[in-house]
């Protein structure tokens, strides 16, 4: 009986080694070169005829082939559905691009001008009417612009972060660093300016104190005050004489009435909605508990 050449005998064994190696090669079939040179070794190992020694990689001269540096680790971060680092950059930079629209930049106007109102003001002794004219105009432009920016925002969706915060501050430093002015000028009684500034900061204390349980929405007064007070204010900065005089103190005492007025309205607001508030998260509790 002839015996079988041991060629033969490996070649039948290592054709169903090829086979199954180019299939998984083409079911796993990835951009890498992992995939590849494995696939390369599996069929390189059974070729028929192929000595003991010559199971290495697909490659004549013996060498392996080599994956290319970071692409299996690119590819394993986006299987796991991870944000690429270059990605987040560029999300960031466009957040970081997106305060700089109209509606900051007329909140950042605003906050330029209050040291510019303050130095045309107290220019030459703060009496000359010139200097107290083009401090009128300051103070003017910075209420103005009050009057668009949160428009703008809201209509163009393009509240941020920095306008929330910045908006509130730059409204009341106009205001305050006028009736300060006015009072140290002699023009503006001080218990005036405390009213008018201790019912500001009030409120906007009383609002940080029940934001978490709601906001105290703008009422019509509230509109209505801040409409009469830079009314007000703007006339007293003027240097007015006669019936004028007289009229602007009519003014102010209307914009005095309405900030007691308003902020007590704020006050009893902020009582209901604590109440029900605390009334809805015990009803929670209970109903979590049950």
């Amino acid at each position: 009986m002839t015996g079988v050449p041991a060629s033969a005998a490996g070649g039948s064994s290592g054709a169903r080694r090829a086979a199954a190696g180019a299939a998984a090669a083409a079911s796993t079939a990835a951009p890498g070169k992992v995939a590849g040179t494995a696939a390369a070794r599996s069929a390189g190992g059974g070729a028929p005829g192929a000595g003991p020694g010559d199971s290495s990689g697909g490659r004549h001269d013996g060498t392996a082939d080599e994956a290319v540096p970071g692409e299996d680790a690119g590819l394993d971060a986006q299987d796991d559905g991870k944000t690429p680092r270059g990605a987040k950059i560029a999300a960031a930079a466009v957040n970081q691009a997106s305060v700089w629209n109209i509606a900051n930049l007329l909140t950042m106007l605003r906050l330029v001008l209050v040291p510019a109102f303050v130095a045309l003001m107290l220019a030459d002794g703060g009496y000359d009417p010139a200097w107290r004219s083009l401090a009128w105009a300051a103070f003017a432009i910075a209420m103005i612009t009050d009057l668009f920016d949160g428009h703008l925002a809201r209509t163009y969706n393009l509240v941020t972060d920095f306008g929330k915060i910045a908006d509130p501050i730059a409204d009341k430093a106009i205001m305050g660093a006028a009736l300060i002015c006015l009072s140290a000028l002699g023009d503006l009684p001080w218990w005036v300016t405390g009213i008018i500034l201790g019912r500001e900061l009030g409120v906007t204390l009383l609002r940080f104190l029940v934001i978490r349980y709601g906001v105290i929405p703008a009422s019509r007064g509230g509109k209505l005050k801040t409409l009469t007070q830079g009314v007000a204010v703007g006339m007293y900065v003027l240097a007015l004489t006669g019936w004028l005089a007289t009229l602007r103190w009519w003014v102010m005492a209307a914009a005095v009435v309405l900030t007691v007025v308003t902020g007590l309205d704020y006050v009893k607001q902020a009582i209901v909605l604590r109440r029900e508030g605390i009334a809805e998260r015990k009803a929670a509790l209970e109903e979590k508990e049950a």
